[in-house]
C-alpha cells in the first residue's frame, strides 16, 4: 500500500462530476469531493485541485437555456460561474478549517517561462502555508485556439509544474476498457498501462457529457503528458467514500498509468510542452535511435530534411523516419546552415561551416516526447 503522508497529489474533477446536465452546481457532489480531498490532507498529503465547471455553473444564472456555443457567451458564463464555484468550494473546505486559493491559468501562462515560474512559486508558497490551490482555466480571457477546453491537459501540466507524486483524473467511468463496457459485456479494463501508443489510443472513445468537453482520449493525452514529466497518473471513478484514498494508495477503481521517467526540470517542461516550435528537422533511423534510446545529441550526419525558417537558439521539432514527432530541442544552427550541412560528418561541418557547436541539438537542450 502506498503511503499518503508527504505525497503531493493533483486531483482533477470535471464538469460532469460537479454540475447537472441542465447547468448549475450539484452542491452535494462538491461536498462529497471536498470530504474525499480532506481524507488525503488529514493523512499528511499536499493536495492541488484542478477543477472544471465554471461555464456549466454560470450559464443558467445568465439566462442561457443550454451551455453556450459562442466564445463570448461562454466567457460571460465563466465569469459568473467561477465565483459560484469558488464560493461552493470555500464553504465546504471551511468546515475543515482549510483555506483555499483561486488560480486561473491559460496556455500563455505556461508558454512564458517567467509566468510559469511565478505560478510555480505561488503554488509552492500556498502548499507551504497549508492552503489548497484550486486551479481552473481562465475561461473569461482564453481565446478559442489556445484553450485547454477539458482541463485534463491543464491538470497534467500542473502536476508536472509542482512535481507531483501522482495525478488523479476523476471521471465517470472506472478506467480504460478494451471496448465500451456499457455496450460490450466482454470489454475488459486495463489495470495498468506503461506506454500510451496508437494501440492504446484506439481504445479511447469520443466526447463526454453535454456539460463537459472531455472524453477518454483527452484523459489519455493528459496521462501521457504527466508520464513524460515523471508523474504517474490514475484515471477512474471516485464515487463512494474512500475511493480517492484508495486511488492514491494504488487500488482504485480505474486504470493506472505508470512511468519510469524522472521529473523534468522547469526548463525542459517549457521546452517539451509549452514552447512554440519555429521549424522541423527530419532525421534518419540512426539519429532517431540515438535520441530516443541513447540520450545522445543530434548531429548533422543524421539529418534528412529541414523545414521552416529558424535561427540559432530557436525551438524546433524533430521528426523520425516514420514522419512522427520524436521530441523538441533548441537548435544551434540557422535553417540555411543546416540545409547545407544535412548529412555531413562532424569533421566536414567543422571544416566548411562556422557554427557555435557541432551538435545540431545538444542533449541538455532536448526533450524526448515519444517512447
Amino acid at each position: 500500500m502506498v503511503m499518503v503522508q508527504n505525497q503531493r497529489i493533483v486531483v482533477k474533477i470535471g464538469s460532469s462530476s460537479l454540475t447537472s446536465d441542465q447547468g448549475g452546481l450539484k452542491r452535494e457532489h462538491i461536498s462529497f469531493y471536498v470530504r474525499e480531498l480532506f481524507s488525503l490532507i488529514e493523512r499528511g498529503a499536499q493536495v492541488v485541485l484542478v477543477t472544471s465547471g465554471a461555464v456549466a455553473a454560470g450559464f443558467r444564472h445568465i439566462g442561457y437555456p443550454s451551455r453556450p456555443k459562442l466564445l463570448h457567451e461562454g466567457q460571460a458564463a465563466a465569469a459568473v460561474g467561477q465565483a459560484l464555484l469558488m464560493q461552493a468550494y470555500q464553504e465546504q473546505f471551511q468546515q475543515f478549517g482549510i483555506p483555499v486559493a483561486q488560480i486561473l491559468l491559460t496556455r500563455t501562462d505556461f508558454a512564458s517561462r517567467k509566468r510559469g515560474h511565478n505560478a510555480h512559486m505561488t503554488m509552492e508558497e500556498l502548499l507551504k502555508q497549508q492552503v489548497v490551490p484550486i486551479i481552473n482555466e481562465n475561461d473569461t480571457v482564453a481565446v478559442e485556439e489556445l484553450k485547454f477546453g477539458d482541463n485534463d491537459s491543464l491538470s497534467a501540466l500542473v502536476a508536472n509544474l509542482v512535481h507531483a507524486d501522482r495525478l488523479v483524473i476523476v471521471t465517470d467511468t472506472d478506467g480504460l476498457y478494451t471496448a465500451d463496457p456499457r455496450r460490450d459485456p466482454s470489454a475488459t479494463r486495463f489495470e495498468r498501462v506503461e506506454q500510451i501508443n496508437d494501440e492504446i489510443y484506439a481504445f479511447a472513445g469520443g466526447a463526454g457529457s453535454s456539460v463537459g468537453t472531455g472524453g477518454m482520449r483527452s484523459k489519455l493525452d493528459a496521462a501521457r503528458i504527466a508520464m513524460r514529466g515523471g508523474v504517474p497518473a490514475f484515471v477512474g471513478k471516485v464515487s463512494e467514500a474512500g475511493d480517492l484514498l484508495q486511488a492514491v494508495q494504488g487500488h482504485g477503481k480505474g486504470t493506472y498509468f505508470d512511468t519510469h521517467l524522472h521529473a523534468l526540470p522547469m526548463k525542459k517542461q517549457w521546452l517539451g510542452f509549452h514552447s512554440t516550435p519555429d521549424g522541423r528537422i527530419f532525421v534518419d533511423a540512426g539519429a532517431a535511435h540515438a535520441l530516443i534510446d541513447n540520450g545522445s545529441s543530434l548531429l548533422p550526419a543524421g539529418i534528412r530534411e529541414v523545414e521552416g525558417e529558424f535561427h540559432q537558439g530557436d525551438v524546433v521539432e524533430v521528426i523520425g523516419p516514420d514522419d512522427r514527432l520524436i521530441g523538441r530541442g533548441i537548435v544551434n544552427y540557422d535553417a540555411s546552415q543546416l540545409r547545407t550541412a544535412a548529412g555531413w560528418s562532424s569533421e566536414e561541418v567543422l571544416k566548411r561551416i562556422e557554427v557555435p557547436r557541432i551538435e545540431v541539438i545538444h542533449r541538455d537542450e532536448w526533450v524526448t516526447l515519444r517512447s
